[in-house]
């Protein structure tokens, strides 16, 4: 049984503190990006509407001076230039890739998510040297240790696409985890119960943190989803654009399309998830399925995005049935973590409450 260093364990609580403010201040700023970048292409366009107008008159008559294919198209048609970040129908680009167009407080943005990451890190490893065991245990480190798996591959992910339009969100809820793990499921760094005591802890949990936070990514992106559709709708019917901070976001299409395939990749891993607890199960009380409410509500959230996945692509269910699928199942994991954790007794009530 290794010692319990209560030292780190206050160091490790000292780093989550300062890694929620950094949070938070880097929240700050990826809001300052939506609301400034938000002004500056509404001005883009107005400018660029303004010049479109000036110009149809003469582009009209010059065009009508020409016969034949050198007329050039349509008699009076203006391009209307793009700000290099959106494109037509007042979305960013369904690619999500890096633009040319420098947005200062983004990048301070995500500087302070990398500074925050890091702290957040140096607080999961002491936790973990403190109870020299893996820091997911009980309620308080699977939020601290999930917060951070959460807020790591979003960073990873911008390596590659430009997803700092979800920045708002997901430290925002990286800041909700961290609050509610200090404030409702602190618990002191101390051994497991003897249950939890298996080389089963490190897979099961592991996996399942890893998925719940490609969860948290593509509830976030399917709650986008929603707004943008509306959005694009009204703007559709030449109602005024009252959403404008949702220029830097994907139109509804790409949003959805990305958050398939990263629901496909974390369905996968909540598979491996239910099948590695019911190994784990059969091991520590003789049984593979039991009815345990923690058992139930596992394969409750498996089956919604399976049915989430199936219903995409071969029923044809896309659009807004589908990001209410996708919202649906990240419900149920917050319902598998908190109400079943804390209300329902069962063989899983490992809270440390």
């Amino acid at each position: 049984m290794p010692v319990i260093n209560e030292t780190l364990g206050q160091y490790s609580e000292l780093f989550m503190l300062l890694a929620a403010s950094t949070y938070t201040v880097a929240f700050i700023a990826f809001a300052w990006d939506l609301a400034k970048s938000s002004k500056a292409l509404r001005a883009i366009d107005l400018k660029a509407a303004a010049t479109a107008e000036a110009e149809r008159v003469p582009v009209a008559a010059g065009r009508a001076a020409l016969a034949g294919p050198d007329a050039g198209g349509p008699a009076g048609r203006a391009e209307r230039p793009t700000s290099g970040v959106t494109v037509e129908g007042g979305t960013a680009a369904g690619d999500m890739r890096y633009t040319a167009a420098r947005r200062v407080p983004a990048r301070v943005a995500v500087a302070l998510t990398v500074l925050g990451a890091l702290i957040h890190a140096a607080g999961v490893l002491t936790r973990a040297f403190g109870a020299g065991r893996v820091p997911w245990g009980n309620m308080y480190e699977f939020l601290t240790t999930g917060a951070f798996v959460a807020i790591a591959v979003f960073l990873v992910v911008l390596i590659r696409r430009d997803l700092r339009f979800l920045g708002t969100f997901v430290v925002g809820l990286a800041i909700i985890m961290l609050v509610a793990a200090s404030i409702a499921f602190w618990t002191p760094v101390g051994h497991l119960v003897p249950a939890l005591q298996s080389y089963w802890l490190i897979i099961h949990v592991s996996i399942a943190v890893l998925s719940s936070a490609l969860f948290t990514l593509t509830f976030a992106m399917s709650a986008l989803q929603l707004v943008q559709s509306h959005r694009q709708k009204s703007l559709a019917a030449g109602r005024p654009d009252k959403l404008g901070f949702m220029r830097l976001v994907p139109n509804a299409l790409s949003l959805e399309n990305l958050s398939y395939r990263i629901n496909a990749v974390a369905f996968v891993g909540w598979t491996f998830t239910l099948m590695f607890g019911a190994i784990w199960a059969e091991k520590a009380w003789g049984r593979f399925w039991g009815w345990d409410p923690k058992e139930v509500w596992t394969f409750v959230i498996w089956v919604v995005y399976a049915g989430y996945l199936h219903a995409r692509a071969t029923r044809g269910w896309t659009g807004t049935r589908a990001a209410w699928l996708s919202i649906i199942g990240y419900a149920c994991v917050i319902v598998n973590f908190t109400l079943v954790n804390t209300v329902l007794n069962g063989l899983h009530s490992y809270s440390g409450l």
